[in-house]
């Protein structure tokens, strides 16, 4: 028996993370792909291309950490914003 939060089936998660010259594109569960402006996460903006490509899925993809610039993000901040 799991004792963890539990996760809805409606609930979009990350899959993927890319990024371009100036944004963060993250694949969804749902087949979306968004991509937001660096701009809104200064860490990420100015973070080294190889830290930029030291993340993890939190929680099986609620959101996505960057252990090198200690940064984490929620999927519901990025379909917010």
């Amino acid at each position: 028996m799991s004792t963890g939060r539990r996760i809805s089936p409606t609930t979009t998660l990350a899959e993927t993370v890319a990024f371009t010259e100036d944004a963060l594109v993250v694949g969804l569960s749902d087949g979306r792909e968004i991509s937001v402006p660096l701009e809104w996460f200064p860490r990420l903006r100015q973070a080294m291309p190889e830290q930029r490509e030291n993340w993890r899925l939190i929680a099986r993809g609620i959101g996505i950490h960057w252990e090198d610039i200690d940064e984490d993000i929620a999927v519901s901040t990025l379909l917010r914003g």
